[in-house]
């Protein structure tokens, strides 16, 4: 379950991370009971990325203007979504804006902080730059000093973002997340710093673990946990991924960078959600209301998409049948699935052998990108 960027700031709010003074905006007309002084920024609240860009936030000096812009971002699709509340905040003036994030490795199964310097709507084109930081041990001021460290900072800025970096992990085992992002975090000409959005994921199997998490849960989780990093590149390179976990697609998405390649599509999905495969095969330019039995998938136009990589390691095969009924009838590009030594066996059996099965994930990675250069 991923929470809109209100929710995740009052999460970051009762562990002591500094958010700016906003308010809930579930209609125009609250903008006259506003509680903030002007100039405010409004901003769309989606679960989607690229919200700026698709012009969901705006800034605005007073009421008419904020009423005025307010209508417009409510019927302001952002990559098929609308949203039903907006976020009223106080501005913010930066003099630098760093990314900051932890997220579970599945393959490694520790947690890993990152860090960056350069943050903000840009982080896709630095994605080779971000720093990383393996917790291998019990968590201490030591790993978040260190990727403080990483990212070249000193003195007092290097203490206080290791402070945002200690409570951000403490978020995350308290709430049994997995990704807590916060993108970017402001710092102001004075060293202050201040979280300026924010991406938080939660476990699905541990919502009911938490009653504060479980009034947050929509009625299509599905269609809201996909494209967390999805629209970061959409329409860029000749290679989708489809994976089980943040942490996962993170390493993929960091493999493909090293090795020159560049991804369309990168997907997170549950495996045993039915809904969600069939939303991740639509984006993938893949019908689910086809069948084996009938004629080939057809592919959209956009993303030209050449290498599909697929990584469910660490879930049931069995529970994989949504993805497997469609594999078939792919026939516009090549698909490589990394799958576990003693599941090869039984996936040979049931796939054609145009689909490629790899045991090894450097294999898997290394294939993808020698593929994907061929069709360049």
């Amino acid at each position: 379950m991923d929470l809109l960027e209100y929710q995740a700031k009052e999460l970051f709010r009762d562990v002591g991370i500094p958010v700016l003074p906003s308010q809930r905006i579930d209609r125009p007309t609250d903008l006259k009971a506003l509680r903030i002084p002007y100039p405010i920024v409004l901003k769309s609240q989606v679960s989607v990325g690229n919200r700026g860009k698709a012009g969901g936030i705006r800034f605005v000096e007073n009421t008419i203007d904020a009423i005025a812009a307010a209508r417009t971002i409510f019927n302001l699709p952002i990559l098929g979504e609308y949203p039903k509340v907006l976020l009223a905040e106080a501005k913010y003036n930066t003099s630098q804006e760093f990314y900051l994030a932890i997220v579970i490795d599945r393959l490694a199964c520790r947690p890993v902080l990152l860090g960056s310097t350069d943050g903000g709507m840009n982080i896709n084109a630095i994605l080779n730059q971000i720093q990383q930081v393996v917790v291998y041990e019990e968590f201490s001021s030591f790993y978040a000093r260190r990727l403080a460290l990483k990212m070249g900072l000193q003195g007092d800025l290097m203490l206080a973002v290791s402070e945002i970096i200690e409570k951000m992990y403490i978020l995350m085992r308290a709430q049994d997340l997995d990704l807590v992002e916060i993108n970017p975090l402001g710092i102001d000409r004075n060293g202050a710093v201040m979280a300026l959005d924010g991406k938080i994921s939660v476990n699905h199997y541990a919502v009911g673990r938490h009653p504060n998490l479980q009034s947050w849960q929509v009625v299509d989780v599905a269609r809201n946990r996909l494209g967390t990093l999805s629209p970061l590149f959409t329409n860029v390179g000749n290679i989708s991924i489809l994976c089980s976990g943040n942490g996962l697609a993170l390493a993929m998405l960091d493999g493909i960078a090293q090795g020159g390649g560049q991804v369309a599509q990168c997907i997170v999905v549950d495996p045993t959600c039915a809904s969600e495969i069939q939303i991740a095969l639509e984006r993938l330019g893949v019908c689910p209301g086809n069948t084996p039995s009938e004629p080939p998938l057809q592919r959209i136009p956009e993303p030209e998409i050449d290498v599909l990589l697929i990584d469910f390691v660490g879930s049931e095969i069995d529970s994989c049948q949504q993805v497997m009924q469609y594999l078939p009838n792919i026939q516009n590009f090549t698909t490589i699935w990394r799958v576990l030594e003693h599941d090869r066996d039984r996936l040979a059996g049931l796939l054609p052998l145009s689909i490629k099965l790899v045991t090894n994930f450097d294999r898997a990675i290394s294939q993808t990108l020698a593929l994907a250069k061929q069709r360049d």
